[in-house]
């Protein structure tokens, strides 16, 4: 069985059919989705359309995003946040004109079995954003830390890598955990189009709502698999890129 690992979405439907292609899925494959399948290109209902689909077929685990807990409040009541509505929503919005009440129901409750996190067999933590909790994701106090933190990501990156894990001050939030992936914080912001690892951090998002790629990675062999940029998939939008 082989884990992929799938980024950032950002309503980029055509982005996530090319990587899907690339990875010649088997049927004892799993795919774990580390969330924020909505907001920024115009497909983002196709897009949770297909991975309903999808997991009907193929082993899928979806984990939820700051954007999807956005676009479930106004699925579910109408709630449009303005923070949410500039960036992305009013695209997401838009993306479902041509889907009823019932599919919208369906959509909703797609949204509210998201998981927060997952920790599979080999003690691989995935999800959206980061933790806080010293003792761990599942200790976490405030659930949307999980899909907004960004201060687990920073702190690997500028940890010294001579700190010995058995070291008094080595970071307890990185010794829970064999490997931790997430997304949240695009890799383009540090001119780096593929995923990054950072100690055992690895991110997974590379800006595929702006003007980077979707990417997928196999979670054992850390090979890479990434679409075409999103602005050239969608050359008449604009995404995210305001």
């Amino acid at each position: 069985m082989r884990t992929f690992a799938i980024g950032d979405i950002h309503g980029g439907l055509k982005a996530l059919i090319q990587v899907l292609n690339q990875l010649e899925l088997k049927d004892d494959d799993r795919l774990i989705f580390i969330g924020d399948y909505v907001d920024g290109w115009s497909e983002s209902a196709q897009v949770i359309q297909f991975l309903m689909e999808l997991s009907q077929n193929i082993d899928c685990i979806f984990i939820k995003g700051n954007h999807d807990v956005w676009c479930e409040e106004w699925l579910k009541d109408g709630t449009v946040n303005p923070v949410w509505y500039m960036h992305g929503g009013k695209e997401t919005i838009a993306s479902y004109e041509e889907y009823n009440d019932t599919h919208k129901k369906a959509h909703l409750k797609f949204f509210e079995q998201m998981k927060l996190y997952y920790i599979d067999a080999s003690n691989r933590l995935f999800l959206h954003a980061g933790f806080t909790s010293m003792h761990g994701a599942e200790k976490e106090v405030f659930e949307q830390v999980l899909y907004f933190d960004r201060t687990l990501w920073e702190m690997a990156l500028t940890m010294d890598k001579a700190i010995e894990r058995d070291s008094r001050i080595y970071p307890n939030r990185l010794k829970h955990y064999n490997e931790i992936f997430i997304g949240h914080t695009p890799t383009i912001n540090y001119g780096e189009s593929k995923p990054m690892q950072a100690i055992n951090v690895w991110n997974i998002d590379t800006g595929a709502a702006f003007t980077g790629k979707l990417s997928a990675v196999d979670v054992v062999t850390k090979v890479v698999y990434q679409s075409d940029p999103l602005t050239e998939l969608y050359p008449d939008e604009k995404g995210r890129n305001r």
